[in-house]
C-alpha cells in the first residue's frame, strides 16, 4: 500500500504563503494561540517523512539550524528532528540537518518513489512550487490548509496556488482554533 501524501500549508485570507520584508506580522502572522499550537504538536507527533524543496530547506536552515534543538519550541523541534528528504538538483551533502536524506532529480519522480517505499505518511511544509507540481502529477492525497485571520495586500509574498493546474476540492475536516484560525483538509482532484 502506498503511503499517504500531504501538502501542509499556512495562508493568509488572500492566499500568501508569507510576507516580504515590509511586513512586520511575526511568525503565524502573530495569530497563534495555545489550541494552534498543540494541535500542530500532536499532528507532527506520530511517525512521518517530511519532504522539502530545496529553497524551502534553506529557509528552514537558516531559521532552526542554528539553534539548539533545547531552545525550540516543540512544534519547531519536531519539524527540525522529522526524517526529511529534499529534493533538489542544486544542493549537495552532506546537509546540515538532523535526520536528512538529499534525493536530486524530479520531485514527481522522487515522490512517486517515495509513496511506494515509505512504511510512514510523508508530509511536506511549504515548497510551494514542488508541491504545486506534485499535485498535477496527482500524488497528493491531502492539503491541509491552514489559514490566518490576517490579508496581506501590500506585504503578501508567495501566492501558493498561483500558476497551478485547476482542482476540484472534497473538503473531509474544518477545525476553528483559538476563535479565529482555520484549519481545512481537502482531497484534491484534477478538474476536467
Amino acid at each position: 500500500m502506498a503511503a499517504t501524501y500531504t501538502f501542509d500549508v499556512f495562508s493568509t485570507l488572500d492566499g500568501f504563503g508569507s510576507y516580504n520584508e515590509d511586513g512586520d506580522w511575526g511568525g503565524y502572522w502573530s495569530k497563534q494561540g495555545p489550541e494552534f499550537l498543540e494541535r500542530r504538536r500532536t499532528l507532527l507527533e506520530p511517525d512521518q517523512r517530511m519532504v522539502l524543496g530545496a529553497n524551502t530547506f534553506r529557509q528552514w536552515v537558516g531559521l532552526l539550524g542554528g539553534i539548539d534543538d533545547s531552545e525550540l519550541d516543540p512544534v519547531n523541534r519536531r519539524m527540525k528532528t522529522m526524517p526529511t528528504t529534499v529534493i533538489s538538483t542544486t544542493l549537495e551533502g552532506p546537509l546540515d540537518w538532523p535526520d536528512p536524506t538529499l534525493e536530486s532529480g524530479d520531485a514527481v519522480d522522487v515522490v512517486t518513489r517515495l509513496k511506494q517505499q515509505s512504511d510512514v505518511p510523508l508530509r511536506s511544509h511549504g515548497s510551494l512550487s514542488m508541491n504545486r507540481a506534485l499535485m498535477a502529477a496527482g500524488l497528493v492525497d491531502f492539503v491541509q490548509l491552514t489559514i490566518f485571520p490576517v490579508l496581506t495586500g501590500q506585504t503578501g509574498a508567495f501566492p501558493i496556488f498561483q500558476g497551478a493546474a485547476d482542482f476540484d476540492l472534497e473538503l473531509l475536516e474544518t477545525r476553528t482554533f483559538d476563535g479565529h484560525i482555520q484549519e481545512l483538509i481537502y482531497r484534491p482532484t484534477l478538474h476536467g
